[in-house]
């Protein structure tokens, strides 16, 4: 009787899968892996350029004849899929640049599917970098007219398919952009390609870093008329599923951070693969507080993308994904 009584008091001792480096291995959860990192890349005309980002450091603006040994140290790493943004040779109010054969995204997909066939090449798909006025879509009378903006970003994936992209990513958030890229990829006989959607998409303050870099800033106005209230999260779930019923085979939340229970609802909610995108400003500000010695740069950024995929994101976009994948090999 005793020593039944002495067992009931017994309490549980949850650290005793704690005690060491190969016991809390042993029972963790979430694991990260270099496969599920993103790289965002930079592209630019001309040769022999690798432009420093002050606003990004360690994220350089690459010419298309750097790509190559940037991809080769993305795969040696096992980091195994980038995502493409470019910037035009000029720009005009219908974005003509994102569409050109021959524009530096193209070329670009063409170099790295020809150099590094092993590295999947997502190619953005978006105005706002080959617009003069830095919207994601076409503009009248001050307005994104979103009809008139569909068959152009339809356009511009068909030019990312046939120089050979492996993904589609639209982050322009008008709606129907998905229905209209499927559409235009079938008929083109593109069946095969999948599109990565920017499905909850948010009017954020942590992009400026990458509209220093795309060169992107809107000139006038704002994007809240098209990208999401940070307040909402009911609505992004209807953003998700209007994208997956459009033929979305991936849908992404971006920001990541502050999004984490969007991440979450998603993933409780939906099937498909979930990207999350650790945008420019949660990377500058990990960078900047570690350059002043006020944080573990490594350890903050780890435990950051831990949560990212705790919350249910089985890809993460992130500008750390080469130094993610050197800590943790």
């Amino acid at each position: 009787m005793d020593h039944h009584k002495e067992a009931t008091q017994r309490f549980v001792r949850l650290r005793r899968l704690r005690r060491s480096r190969s016991l809390r291995q042993l029972a963790v959860e979430t694991r990260l892996s270099p496969d599920r990192f993103i790289q965002p890349l930079f592209v630019t005309p001309g040769t022999g350029i690798r432009k420093e980002i002050p606003s990004l450091p360690g994220q350089p603006i690459l010419s298309v004849d750097q790509l190559q040994k940037e991809g080769e140290d993305l795969l040696s790493l096992g980091v195994r899929a980038i995502l493409l943004f470019g910037h035009p040779t000029t720009k005009d109010e219908w974005g003509s640049g994102a569409h050109d054969p021959d524009g530096t995204v193209q070329q670009a997909i063409r170099v790295l599917k020809r150099e590094t066939p092993d590295l999947t090449v997502i190619s953005d798909v978006c105005l706002c970098q080959y617009t003069n006025h830095g919207h994601c879509g076409i503009v009248v009378d001050r307005e994104i007219d979103d009809d008139r903006t569909l068959p152009i970003l339809a356009r511009t994936a068909i030019s990312h398919a046939e120089a050979g992209a492996d993904i589609v990513a639209p982050s322009d958030m008008m709606d129907g952009r998905v229905a209209a890229i499927r559409g235009a990829l079938d008929q083109a006989g593109h069946v095969q390609l999948p599109i990565a959607s920017y499905s909850a998409k948010y009017a954020s303050a942590f992009y400026s870093p990458f509209r220093d870099a795309a060169e992107s800033a809107p000139q006038f106005g704002n994007r809240l008329s098209y990208q999401m209230d940070p307040a909402n999260v009911r609505e992004a779930l209807r953003e998700i599923a209007t994208d997956i019923d459009e033929g979305a085979d991936i849908v992404i939340v971006k920001p990541a951070l502050a999004y984490l229970d969007v991440i979450s609802h998603a993933r409780a909610r939906f099937d498909v693969p979930i990207a999350a995108y650790a945008v420019s400003g949660e990377y500058a500000m990990i960078k900047a507080a570690s350059a002043r010695g006020w944080i573990n740069e490594r350890q903050a950024t780890l435990e950051i993308l831990t949560g990212i995929v705790r919350a249910g994101a089985n890809l993460v976009i992130t500008y750390h994904a080469k130094e993610a994948a050197r800590w943790i090999a």
